[in-house]
């Protein structure tokens, strides 16, 4: 991996220490009738995978779909320090951390340090996407794990692929949902998205189905721009 030195790499070291911890005795404390911490959270080794990528590609800015427990943020922000970015930037995007999570997610971006990276957003991604896009925002990455319905994840995708810069990287967890897997076969065969076959191999697959947990794809570039006559069925 590629470090900042010093103590840019004690606080990556920090982080992993918290993430660790997440993964090994769950979180600190389990909302009221909140979603259930091993069905919705990332596992650790996706983490390590995600994290490895994210260092792999030298993002400095990453904007992300969904919180909850923070598994996924934790690995983002440690690759985030381990890159070599001198000003690191993580917008976190879900509408649910308060009302479903109780802010558990939060506090554990803060006990790792990264609250002066993370800026959290508690609105729907497919309002405030939106805006960030038309505010110009660039990131070198992507990490979406919010709504699984199929049009919400299509809204996030079509956004993130203004907002990601071209040649940057979107990763998606749960593709093995149908409708998660469906949004994304739109961009792959219409605007050029390329499966990184092997970027996260190694990492949870479906027992049955043998098919992986989560996907990356790198962005064209330069941007296509498709013509509506050449439209053809994707999934």
């Amino acid at each position: 991996m590629v470090g900042a030195g010093g103590a840019w790499d004690e606080w990556a070291d920090r982080v992993a220490v918290v993430r660790r911890g997440l993964a090994e005795h769950g979180p600190p404390r389990s909302p009221g009738g909140g979603p259930d911490f091993a069905e919705v959270t990332l596992p650790g080794r996706d983490g390590d995978l995600v994290r490895d990528l994210l260092v792999e590609e030298r993002v400095g800015a990453v904007v992300e779909v969904g919180l909850a427990y923070a598994s996924s943020a934790l690995a983002i922000g440690e690759a985030l320090l381990r890159s070599g970015s001198l000003g690191p930037r993580h917008v976190v995007i879900d509408p649910f951390q308060y009302s479903a999570y109780e802010g558990v997610g939060w506090e554990l971006l803060c006990s790792a340090g990264l609250d002066g990276v993370v800026e959290l957003v508690t609105e729907p991604s497919q309002r405030f996407l939106a805006r960030l896009a038309g505010a110009g925002f660039v990131a070198d990455a992507a990490f979406v794990d919010g709504s699984h319905l199929f049009h919400n994840v299509f809204v996030d995708l079509h956004f993130l692929g203004e907002i990601v810069r071209p040649g940057g990287v979107v990763v998606l967890d749960d593709v093995w949902w149908p409708s998660v897997a469906a949004a994304v076969a739109y961009f792959e065969s219409h605007l050029g998205w390329a499966p990184l076959a092997d970027a996260l191999a190694g990492g949870t697959a479906d027992l049955v189905s043998g098919r992986p947990r989560m996907g990356a794809y790198r962005l064209p570039d330069p941007r296509p721009v498709p013509d509506f006559k050449d439209f053809r069925p994707f999934c």
